[in-house]
C-alpha cells in the first residue's frame, strides 16, 4: 500500500478531474444544487449513500430518538420499506433542486409524517448534521479524491434549506458548524440504551437483506469494523478485532485510490428501491399504519416516478 499510494496520488484516468473542473467554476451560492448533484450522483454516489448509512445509525445514539424509532418499530417491522422511503425523500427533495415544486411536496410529506411525534427541535437539528457530517467524513476517508471548499458550502447550502423547509430556526450555514453542532449534541447527549442496540441490528439486517449475497456475511462486522468507538460503544456493538478493523479501513482506502483510474461516471446515480420495483409515487411514501391519514390530507398526486 505504501509503494502504491505516491503512484496511484498522481495517475488518473482521462477525463477523471473534469466534473471537479466544473464544480470549482460555480457559484455554490447560486449553483448548490447542481453542485450537490455531481457530488452525490456523479463524483461519490458510493461513498454518499455509504456516508449516509453510518449517519442515520448516530441518531440511535441519542436515548430521546432512539426511544422514539424503537417504539415505533419501523425498523423491526417494515425496515426495507423504512429504508427506502428515507432515501426516497432525500431523492425527492433533491432531484430537482431544494427549492422545486417536487422538493417542497416531499417536505411537506416529511412534516406530516413528522408531525405525528413529539420530536425536540434540538433533535431534529442533530439529524440534520449526520446527513451532512456522515457523508463528508466517509469521503474524506475513503474517498477517490478531497472534498472542494465549493462542495462543502453547496452542501451545506443545501441542508440548510431542507432543515428551513422542516420548519428549523437558527441552524448552521457552513460545513464546520454542521460538525460542531454535531460534536456537541454527541458530547451531551451520546449514550448505550437497548433501543440503540436494537436499531442497530434491524438497520443491519436491513442492510444484510438487501446486500448482494456474496457480502452478507460479513456485512455485521464490516459495518462494525467502520464505526468510531464512541458510536460504537453507544449502539452496544462487539469490538471487532484491531487487525480486523485495520483491515477494512485499508481496503476501503486502496478502493478509493483504485477509483482514480476509472473513466468518470457518465449517468447520474439514482437509488432503486427495493419496495417500488414498477416506481413509487409521493402517496406510497411513509409508515404503513399512517398512510391513509396522510393521504387524506391533500398529498400531491403525480405520475408514478421510475426515477
Amino acid at each position: 500500500m505504501g509503494v502504491l499510494r505516491p503512484f496511484l496520488s498522481r495517475v488518473h484516468a482521462p477525463g477523471r478531474y473534469d466534473n471537479l473542473h466544473r464544480i470549482r467554476s460555480l457559484d455554490p451560492e447560486v449553483d448548490h444544487d447542481e453542485i450537490l448533484r455531481l457530488t452525490a450522483r456523479f463524483e461519490f454516489p458510493w461513498d454518499y449513500v455509504q456516508g449516509t448509512g453510518i449517519a442515520f445509525m448516530r441518531d440511535y445514539g441519542v436515548p430521546s430518538i432512539a426511544e422514539l424509532l424503537d417504539r415505533t418499530r419501523e425498523f423491526a417491522d417494515h425496515g426495507v420499506k423504512r429504508y427506502d422511503d428515507t432515501i426516497l425523500i432525500g431523492d425527492e427533495a433533491t432531484l430537482d433542486g431544494i427549492d422545486s415544486p417536487r422538493s417542497h411536496a416531499a417536505l411537506r410529506r416529511l412534516n406530516r409524517i413528522h408531525g405525528h411525534y413529539d420530536i425536540a427541535a434540538e433533535d431534529f437539528a442533530y439529524v440534520l448534521a449526520t446527513t451532512i457530517v456522515g457523508p463528508v467524513r466517509w469521503i474524506e476517508a475513503y474517498g477517490w479524491r478531497p472534498l472542494d471548499p465549493v462542495e462543502l458550502a453547496a452542501i451545506a447550502k443545501v441542508t440548510t434549506r431542507f432543515g428551513e423547509l422542516m420548519g428549523l430556526k437558527g441552524l448552521p450555514t457552513t460545513y464546520d458548524g454542521y460538525l460542531a453542532l454535531l460534536v456537541d449534541h454527541e458530547r451531551r447527549h451520546f449514550a448505550h440504551t437497548p433501543a440503540a442496540t436494537r436499531l442497530a441490528e434491524a438497520s443491519i439486517g436491513i442492510a444484510r437483506e438487501i446486500a448482494p449475497p456474496p457480502l452478507r456475511p460479513l456485512l455485521r462486522r464490516v459495518t462494525i469494523a467502520v464505526m468510531d468507538e464512541p458510536l460504537r460503544e453507544a449502539l452496544g456493538l462487539p469490538r471487532q478485532p484491531r487487525w480486523f478493523v485495520r483491515a477494512v479501513r485499508i481496503g476501503l482506502r486502496l478502493r478509493g485510490r483504485l477509483l482514480r483510474l476509472a473513466p468518470p461516471r457518465r449517468t447520474a446515480y439514482v437509488h432503486r428501491p427495493t419496495t417500488y420495483p414498477s416506481g413509487h409515487r409521493l402517496e406510497d411514501l411513509g409508515p404503513l399504519s399512517m398512510l391513509d391519514h396522510l393521504n387524506s390530507h391533500g398529498p400531491a398526486h403525480g405520475e408514478r416516478s421510475h426515477a
